[in-house]
């Protein structure tokens, strides 16, 4: 029986990160980047895939937690002769000065294990199986000096340890008897170590251990949030760092691949790549939150990853490398049996046109958070990429596409696709008006354009059958990612339709706080689960209309559905409570953010309303909805 996916926590390097369960095992582990085959992966399959497990005798009792303001998860383990604490963390190198591009931090493709009993006497074991490739390479282990290589042909792990593992079969067995003031150490290393970079005794490990605390201090430090649910708003923060990969500065979706939306059903997707949207709007979080070179590093990646400077972005990009073709790996039985386990994501050959709206506001955003001082790597081809998104945005603003939720059921005249070419001109020109380059006559264009497209929407998407703006035009369905246009500022907070929409959505997508996207076909198997951003973009549309109260209290109800440590996946099943799809979920984090912000926000603006506020605000309700976020958020 697979564990919950609440279970899991998460611990990285910004170059790939592995998922820890509430017992200690490492169940999930790409090596030496997010997209790379999993060598762990009894997340996925509780017999034939790999683990770093622990095991402690006569156990009572465990509980966990991140040490504060960083990234190295503690597990305490208590047993009935006495308590250890579990230390786990990937080394992160920072360069001394940091450079103005680039990483901030170099990883080493390994991770540290501390084991320290602070009371009595523990007795136990660690057991390592690595199962390369997805589990479809058998591996060897070779012996040395209180260390054991695996390998299978190219792929490599070495595991070394305080005292000498003894091998089984494809197993590596560590065992430990500690009594109180005394630490074991397990080291786990991607490939070859270089000379004399291995850890070798328990003082390399501390150090290792040491060295990365600082450097997570240090970024959580620059966090200019200081708002009541810090807390919450900071560990998502450090989990979109996590999900950065810092090499290029492409940011992934979900740290891993195949788990399911749906049990049963065949919603089992590979989130380990870089779409257009999710990370346009991460780097949106990390400028709110005063992490302007997380967002400049994005625009780098870009910059690198599409030469076309705007002309031919596509939807989603793989951290490095092309993403390979969907594949469906049916010698695993999938998490709890659900399968097929997919990697790669045929999404990609997908046609959603509101990227361009994502990533002119993304664009936007960073720009007045530098006061339209970027670097020049950035600003020099500002008018290009203004002319070409634009274009693109205008080419496209009649046609149907699959939208934000990637159906799989032919392309439709979408609400938030038409809202989000709304934000992309809007946004144009916004900018446009800041920087030399750009004519009067063509920033006009751009806005009569918008315009235009604002009143299609608007008139088209409205259904008086339903009392509510539906996901696409002629459409009976309603859709929850038609209040992200009013978190844009594409429709009014204050238009009654909008509040008759979410009143619709409330009623016939809402579970309690929870909100499924949509209720209708979708070229899918299984019912899914609530997905976990729509909640907080519910959140969000209360807070923008000030029903201040209401949106606090469901905030915080919302942030207590996140797991022991504070992280979240892709949705929530509201019948149980537990978390579905992948884990942790960049979008549900990112979308934690911007409620958090924008709550405080309009708290600031209304104070603590009970209802719908009277007209006088109306006009502050709709700037703040039109406005940037961070722009809402001072």
């Amino acid at each position: 029986m697979s564990k919950p996916i609440s279970d899991y926590a998460i611990v990285g390097d910004t170059h790939s990160c592995a998922l820890i369960a509430r017992d200690g095992s490492i169940d999930w582990l790409c090596w030496p980047r997010h997209d790379s085959p999993a060598l762990f992966l009894k997340l996925l399959d509780d017999d034939k895939g790999g683990s770093c497990a622990i095991r402690c005798e006569g156990l009572t009792d465990t509980r966990r937690r991140y040490r504060p303001e960083t990234n190295i998860l503690e597990t305490t383990f208590v047993t009935r002769t006495g308590r250890a604490v579990l230390t786990d963390a990937m080394p992160v190198n920072p360069p001394s000065p940091e450079p103005d591009e680039g990483p901030d931090g170099e990883g080493e493709s390994r991770l540290v294990r501390l084991l320290t009993c602070e009371e009595g006497l523990v007795e136990g074991r660690f057991t390592v199986r690595p199962t390369f490739d997805y589990a479809r390479r058998a591996c060897v282990p070779v012996a040395a000096a209180c260390s054991v290589l695996f390998e299978a042909g190219d792929w490599r792990l070495r595991v070394n340890a305080a005292t000498c593992p003894e091998i089984e079969g494809e197993t590596a067995t560590v065992a430990f008897r500690l009594e109180a003031g005394q630490t074991a150490y397990l080291v786990l290393t991607h490939g070859e170590d270089t000379e004399g970079a291995a850890i070798e005794d328990l003082a390399g490990a501390e150090r290792r251990i040491a060295t990365t605390e600082a450097y997570w201090r240090r970024w959580s430090g620059r966090c200019t949030y200081r708002g009541p649910y810090r807390d919450a708003v900071l560990r998502s923060a450090l989990c979109l760092k996590l999900l950065t990969y810092s090499p290029s500065g492409g940011i992934v979706a979900a740290a891993t691949a195949g788990l399911p939306e749906a049990v049963p059903g065949n919603r089992n997707f590979d989130y380990r790549f870089t779409w257009m949207r999710d990370a346009a709007f991460t780097v949106t979080a990390f400028v709110m939150l005063g992490y302007v070179r997380e967002a400049s590093e994005f625009l780098r990646f870009l910059r690198e990853r599409d030469p076309t400077f705007g002309r031919e972005t596509r939807l989603m990009y793989g951290v490095c490398d092309d993403i390979p073709p969907e594949e469906a790996l049916t010698h695993l039985a999938g998490w709890s049996g659900t399968g097929p386990v997919l990697i790669g994501n045929a999404a990609e050959t997908q046609d959603q046109h509101d990227i361009y709206g994502e990533l002119m506001h993304a664009l936007c955003v960073f720009l007045e958070a530098v006061d339209y001082d970027p670097p020049e790597r950035v600003n020099d081809r500002l008018p290009t990429v203004l002319h070409n998104l634009t274009e693109r945005a205008l080419r496209h603003r009649n046609d149907a596409d699959n939208g934000i939720w990637e159906l799989r059921t032919g392309p439709r005249q979408q609400f938030h696709t038409k809202a989000m070419i709304w934000v992309a001109l809007t946004n144009a020109a916004r900018i446009a008006r800041r920087i030399e380059g750009i004519s009067g006559e063509t920033i006009a264009s751009w806005e009569q354009a918008a315009a235009e497209v604002r009143a299609e929407y608007l008139d088209k998407g409205w259904s008086e059958e339903h009392g509510a703006f539906t996901g696409a035009y002629g459409s009976h369905h309603l859709d929850a990612a038609v209040l992200r246009a009013a978190l844009f500022g594409a429709v009014d907070p204050a238009d009654p339709r909008l509040r008759s929409t979410l009143a619709a959505i409330e009623r016939d997508l809402g579970a309690g706080d929870l909100i499924y996207r949509y209720r209708m076909e979708d070229g899918f198997e299984g019912e899914e689960g609530a997905f976990t951003a729509c909640a907080f973009w519910r959140i969000g549309c209360l807070a923008l209309d000030g029903r201040t109260a209401e949106a606090k209290a469901a905030f915080e109800r919302m942030v207590a559905r996140g797991n022991d440590v504070g992280l979240f996946a892709e949705e929530i099943d509201p019948a149980t409570g537990e978390q579905r799809g992948n884990t942790p979920q960049g979008f549900s984090h990112m979308a934690l953010i911007n409620a958090a912000l924008r709550l405080d926000a309009a708290i600031d603006r209304f104070g603590l309303c009970g209802g719908a506020g009277t007209e006088d605000r109306a006009e502050d309700r709709s700037g703040l909805g039109a406005e940037p976020v961070p722009r809402a958020a001072e």
